[in-house]
């Protein structure tokens, strides 16, 4: 097994849904005007860095980031990087789901008619396998509960520890090693690094 010396995850711009704070899952929604700002902010961080291979997302959200930051020729489209089908519960808020579940979350369900979080940290699982046996530098264009859990597993935490990894629309982060360890070498940055 050859080891990635990095993955870069890059959630997708802003859509109106992330804007109002409503789970769009499969929903193929466009990016805003914002959310188009924001990809371009995206480019200019990811500036200067070289990708071996690149994951995009099959929803336009996460191919327009990537297009926008100039690495969709490269990319593979990849469906098992799609954001988590939250079934029936799609397109509503938190607030409008805890009406019907009282003291709901993603994390503890239930999601009628969709994914379980073990169903989407079994596609990451799948996905990490195939970054850490090709090897190289990794960018995955994709979405935010998905890149949480990706991150999870990557670290060898049970899939609900990404309720603690916030993540904006089109940040980066960078996963990778220390001391031959998984690690989070940086998190939801939005803004160049400080020289």
């Amino acid at each position: 097994m050859s080891t990635p010396s990095q993955i870069w995850l890059i959630r997708h711009g802003e859509t109106e849904w992330s804007k109002t704070g409503q789970h769009t899952g499969r929903e193929d929604l466009p990016l805003t005007e914002r959310g188009e700002a924001e990809a371009h902010e995206a480019a200019a961080l990811l500036a200067g860095a070289g990708f071996d291979r690149v994951l995009v997302s099959t929803l336009q959200r996460a191919r327009r980031t990537a297009e926008i930051t100039g690495h969709l020729p490269q990319a593979r489209l990849e469906p098992m990087v799609q954001e988590w089908d939250y079934g029936r519960l799609n397109g509503r808020t938190l607030e409008e789901i805890r009406q019907e579940f009282p003291g709901w979350s993603v994390w503890s369900g239930p999601v009628p008619g969709g994914e379980t979080v073990e169903d989407v940290a079994e596609r990451a699982d799948i996905v990490l396998d195939q970054i850490l046996n090709a090897g190289g530098t990794f960018a995955v264009f994709s979405h935010g509960h998905f890149l949480r859990i990706l991150t999870a597993r990557f670290l060898d935490l049970d899939p609900r520890a990404a309720k603690h990894f916030a993540l904006g629309t089109a940040a980066i982060s960078v996963l990778g090693f220390d001391s031959g360890f998984p690690a989070i070498l940086r998190w939801n940055v939005k803004t160049p690094p400080c020289r």
